[in-house]
């Protein structure tokens, strides 16, 4: 019998003692060999130091003043109705099923509310999992916008390596909105799909003594294989987003890690972050940016604000625009009806304009220009899959932007 999952009080990661210790007794260790960072409950403790579990490479960043702050001291209590649910939840008791680790919501530029939990604080730089993916895609607009980056263009023309690929005659736009046709699996909990083979390849879990797979994440990308035509339907897949990663390379030349730092993190403040490396020092754009959150706050901000100067009005318009909601997958997202997929962020098309950059086990950044709200967080939920927070976070973020805009 499957015995219950912790609640986010039983499983704190402070509670449970992970790491601590000098040297930290043997129960209470954290260990890559053994792949701990992925068993709940030691992730409550891993996703927040994953640059110390896994190889990384700095973003330059510089220091920056903190966000604003104009706390409003009742929001914790404001109650709203989680999807599917008649009983009343609050904004503090939802931190708690969602097994939140950090967040910041900002109305109009300025802090409302703020919390923290376990082991995360204003100074971590927690993992972003595919948030990173719609840092690419920021990138990759940016490109576009200044002429330097066709999206009509077919991959293979950016990277001829991917030329017999399921990539090659994709695309860059079907890539930036994940609408490729190829046999890639985002099973989360199968050591066996095309995600867990992605990490086997890359290093972010140990392999088996007889494994004789790619070793690098160039070298799986050239195994994926077409599976159907390109254009008909969103299907999310990692893969797509490190293929943008090989073009933004070739386009710009210099790796992720340099572009973030040189095209974002300087113009605007944001101080120092890493990015998960392959055995080759590749940068993981997929889901391997580790940040403070309140740089990832002013991520966000700079995004609803138009760019602030930095990302051009043309690449603002394509990310705030979304992709085809009619491609969308609503069988397995059946707590996002109507959104859509595109320029690697998530689209409510909703009357507060919302949309999101996401991460397994509840990485959040929620931008409604409409509402003036950017809200960012970090989590260690349980499930990987948006299953086990969606009901709760979609309805409470659009329950903020309302109240805060009463």
């Amino acid at each position: 019998m499957t015995e219950p999952l912790l609640d986010a009080i039983a499983s704190d990661p402070l509670t449970m003692g992970w790491m601590q210790g000098f040297p930290p007794p043997p129960e209470r260790q954290v260990l890559w060999r053994r792949g701990d960072h992925w068993q709940f409950p030691k992730t409550r403790w891993a996703f927040s130091h994953f640059r110390e579990i896994l190889p990384s490479v700095r973003v330059e960043g510089e220091g920056s003043s903190p966000l604003p702050r104009r706390i409003a001291a009742d929001l914790g209590h404001l109650e709203f109705t989680p999807l599917d649910a008649t009983a009343l939840m609050t904004l503090d008791e939802a931190l708690l099923a969602t097994y939140t680790d950090g967040i910041l919501i900002l109305h109009e530029g300025a802090v409302v509310y703020e919390r923290w939990f376990g082991v995360t604080g204003p100074e971590t730089r927690h993992i972003a999992f595919s948030m990173t993916k719609s840092f690419a895609g920021t990138l990759a607009e940016i490109l576009i916008a200044e002429g330097k980056l066709d999206p009509a263009a077919e991959v293979a023309a950016y990277v001829p390596e991917l030329a017999d690929s399921g990539f090659g005659n994709a695309s860059v736009r079907q890539v930036l909105d994940m609408t490729t046709a190829v046999d890639f699996s985002e099973d989360y909990t199968d050591p066996h799909s095309g995600i867990g083979a992605y990490s086997s390849a890359v290093g972010f879990l140990p392999t088996a003594p007889d494994y004789t797979g790619p070793r690098d994440l160039w070298g799986f990308l050239r195994t994926v294989e077409a599976d159907g035509a390109h254009g008909e339907r969103f299907t999310y897949r990692t893969a797509n987003t490190d293929v943008l990663n090989w073009i933004l390379t070739r386009v710009g030349g210099m790796s992720f890690a340099r572009a973030l730092g040189e095209r974002l993190w300087h113009p605007l403040g944001l101080g120092e972050a890493d990015v998960l490396v392959d055995p080759l020092g590749t940068p993981f754009a997929g889901g391997g940016l580790c940040l403070r959150l309140e740089d990832l706050a002013r991520f966000g901000e700079a995004i609803r604000k138009g760019g602030e100067g930095v990302i051009p009005d043309m690449a603002i318009r394509a990310i705030r625009q979304g992709g085809d909601p009619a491609l969308f997958d609503a069988v397995r997202y059946p707590a996002l009806p109507g959104w859509s997929y595109g320029s690697q962020w998530w689209h409510s098309h909703g009357s507060d304009g919302g949309f999101s950059a996401r991460g397994i086990h509840g990485q959040t950044l929620w931008i409604a220009p409409e509402s003036g709200l950017t809200i960012a967080r970090f989590a260690s939920h349980p499930v990987a899959s948006g299953s086990g927070n969606d009901p709760i976070s979609v309805p409470l973020w659009q329950a903020l932007g309302r109240a805060l805009n009463a």
